[in-house]
């Protein structure tokens, strides 16, 4: 969700997971390498410390399957850890998931798109000001937006705003 480096310069970014952070708290995992560690340093000091849990990787040598060398310290990043090895790793932070009881209702691109926020005429105004609204920023894609409202609000949350913007 970074970008990498990138979030040291994305202002937007940074603020939209402080958001995040205090919406629900975030969990910091990133690659074992150094690159790593000044990204997870970097938003340890930037976010609450009481709505972070920081996850570590072990350090696992090899090469990912999609690049055609191995990483500058050799080192497996988190997209080349095996599931096992993540589950042991957020088991280790005290990471629990539970299961809901109850489903919830999640926001879809059909949603998105019956509420007029995607492929109508005004659709991107539209989205803008609902960006606006919950204080998000406005460069986000459709598919961003989904992912950060099913994070922040329940549905019936996101159907009052959107019913706001339209009155």
């Amino acid at each position: 969700m970074t970008n990498g480096f990138s979030i040291f310069k994305d202002k937007a970014q940074l603020e939209l997971i402080r958001k995040l952070a205090a919406a629900k708290g975030v969990i910091i995992i990133t690659d074992s390498d150094g690159a790593g560690f000044k990204i997870r340093s970097f938003l340890g000091g930037a976010l609450p410390k009481d709505s972070v849990k920081h996850v570590y990787i072990p350090d696992v040598f090899g090469k990912e399957h999609r690049k055609d060398a191995p990483s500058k310290e050799g080192k497996l990043g988190v997209e080349g850890i095996s599931k096992e090895i993540l589950l042991k790793s957020f088991e280790r932070a005290g990471v629990i998931f539970n299961e809901q009881s109850e489903p919830t209702r999640h926001i879809t691109k059909v949603d998105l798109y019956e509420d007029g926020l995607t492929g109508g005429k005004n659709s991107h105004e539209l989205r803008s000001n609902l960006l606006l609204k919950l204080d998000l920023p406005v460069r986000l894609s459709a598919n961003a937006l989904i992912d950060v409202l099913n994070t922040m609000i329940s549905f019936e949350e996101y159907k009052l705003a959107v019913l706001e913007l339209k009155t």
